[in-house]
């Protein structure tokens, strides 16, 4: 059957519609007929009515007129309802083949094709004008009037061929390609595309959200607990910032912005550098950063009695040393979960006045994935955040019931999660397929992560032992996958993740690992382990939500 571009065109006037299903019934397998074909250039918008394309023969623009058209002294004339207008269906045909030629034969899918040959005519199916009627600029021949209908799919390859002036006949791949040309690109909408759209709306809410602190101008001791994905990170970075500007109390102030993590760290501090100078906080780091500032030794990240006690007490020491010209107005503590108890006395002693210096606390108990249950030993005044801004609504119902209260989504729609399973031994292989087909899906691998819950990832393993841990995390900004672990990517997101759990199920803190891991991704999460491991740690809720159990 003949190529229909578009296959159901909608006609302005009948007569048009009564050619193309007369062409369409009659022309061969390999033409192809176009309808309503609009060409835009300098010199404005034309309209082919029909245009039809034969291979071996040529291409040909066609007007068509209705039973209100007539020919005088005085030129064409269109009757219609007592009404008549001068039309001139001659140069309407002319005017819209040079310019849709020059378009095609221009355009990069013509390619190298060259020219071919091209005509035009007129069409007034439902008029007679005899035999004898030619015109100078339109021959009998390129007029094919009501009693021509019968005979016109032969007529039209004679006006192509008596307009053709030595032009190459177009071949197959000729007509398909002026077909393309017109049809346009096939473009399909990509995961990242809808992703973009939906980041903009989650900064919107964001923005919104940030008002709550409007409520802490008159408080200095506040902890702001959530739930992932409701923008607690964002908010402690707003926090630190309007303190510093001063709008807390009408003066700038002196503010050390602390987390546990080194990804963390290295996201706020990039955050911040973009910030204007005078915005900045004084500090922004780790906690074993913060402490460096006076002189507290690297230590060995192997030892952690060094990092659970014997740092803490010499940072406390070194704290309350410090003169008042070092010390903090306020802190604000990301992520607090992850702080000991015998932390806080290093970060409360930092402080100008320890009895009534700012202390602002934003933590989710449920990300306690480190064996530390200590809090600020302070009185604060909870504030609590029962939105998801972040992840999308499937991947907030499938981690929820791990969430630790009920939290309600915002962050719109998207795919749902997927389970793939597999034994634990096999996970990282399994895992490393679905982050391939993710981009060959159409993500960048700027977006991509990869998240194992056990042994970390061999490429993890190789680019921390190049770059350093600082380095290494600094390449979760770069344009590339990344592969961490579920210990050092709280606080953090990407949009396309793959949960590989690695491991039996069996770990301590399982279900805060999980819930860790699953709401990194604020798109897509593809989650890859042992049925059993994965029910073992989230849960059954949690298990029948992937679809690992009925």
């Amino acid at each position: 059957m003949v190529r229909l571009v578009p296959e159901e065109p909608h006609f302005a006037t009948a007569s048009e519609q009564e050619v193309w299903e007369r062409l369409r019934d009659h022309l061969g397998d390999d033409d192809v007929l176009m309808a309503n074909v609009w060409i835009t250039d300098d010199e404005g918008d034309r309209e082919a009515d029909l245009v039809v394309a034969m291979p071996g023969h040529g291409i040909l623009v066609l007007e068509v007129k209705g039973a209100g058209i007539r020919h005088d002294h005085e030129g064409w004339w269109l009757e219609h309802q007592g009404d008549q207008r001068p039309v001139d269906p001659v140069a309407q045909a002319r005017r819209a083949k040079y310019v849709l030629k020059r378009f095609a034969e221009a355009h990069p899918l013509w390619g190298s094709r060259g020219p071919v040959a091209w005509a035009h005519g007129v069409i007034t199916p439902f008029t007679r004008f005899g035999p004898d009627f030619q015109l100078p600029d339109l021959p009998r021949w390129a007029l094919h009037d009501k009693d021509d209908q019968s005979t016109l799919v032969d007529r039209l390859r004679r006006t192509i061929s008596l307009q053709q002036h030595g032009q190459r006949a177009p071949d197959h791949d000729d007509v398909e390609a002026l077909a393309d040309i017109n049809t346009g690109p096939v473009t399909v909408p990509a995961m990242a595309d809808w992703s973009d759209e939906r980041a903009a709306a989650v900064d919107r809410l964001t923005v919104e959200q940030a008002s709550i602190l409007s409520v802490t101008r008159l408080l200095n001791r506040v902890e702001v607990r959530g739930g992932a994905g409701s923008g607690k990170t964002v908010l402690a970075l707003q926090q630190a910032r309007e303190l510093t500007r001063g709008l807390h109390e009408r003066r700038p102030q002196r503010v050390a912005l602390i987390c546990y993590s080194i990804g963390l760290a290295e996201h706020l501090k990039s955050t911040i550098a973009t910030w204007d100078r005078r915005h900045r906080p004084a500090f922004v780091g780790t906690f074993h950063e913060f402490g460096q500032q006076w002189g507290a030794p690297e230590g060995d990240r192997t030892d952690s009695a060094f990092w659970e006690e014997t740092l803490p007490a010499l940072m406390a020491d070194l704290a309350a040393e410090q003169p008042s010209s070092k010390r903090y107005d306020a802190v604000v503590v990301d992520e607090a979960q992850d702080f000991a108890d015998s932390w806080w006395a290093s970060v409360l002693g930092s402080l100008r006045d320890e009895e009534n210096g700012g202390v602002y606390v934003f933590s989710d108990e449920n990300q306690r994935i480190f064996g530390r249950f200590g809090r600020p030993p302070v009185q604060l005044v909870p504030l609590v955040l029962d939105h998801n801004l972040r992840n999308t609504k499937q991947i907030h119902e499938t981690f929820g019931p791990l969430a630790p209260s009920r939290m309600y989504s915002r962050g719109g729609e998207g795919p749902t999660v997927r389970f793939v399973a597999c034994d634990p031994d096999d996970a990282i292989g399994v895992a490393d397929d679905e982050v391939d087909a993710l981009i060959d899906a159409g993500w960048e691998p700027g977006h991509v992560a990869l998240v194992t819950t056990g042994k970390r990832h061999p490429v993890q393993v190789e680019r921390a032992d190049f770059h350093g841990q600082v380095g290494y995390w600094k390449t979760w900004w770069d344009d590339d996958v990344f592969y961490g672990h579920v210990l050092g990517c709280k606080g953090l997101e990407r949009r396309a993740v793959v949960l590989c759990v690695n491991e039996s199920g069996t770990h301590d803190r399982g279900r805060e690992r999980l819930y860790v891991g699953m709401s990194r991704a604020t798109d897509v999460l593809v989650v890859v382990g042992s049925p059993g491991a994965v029910e073992a740690m989230g849960g059954p809720e949690v298990a029948r939500r992937l679809g690992v159990v009925g």
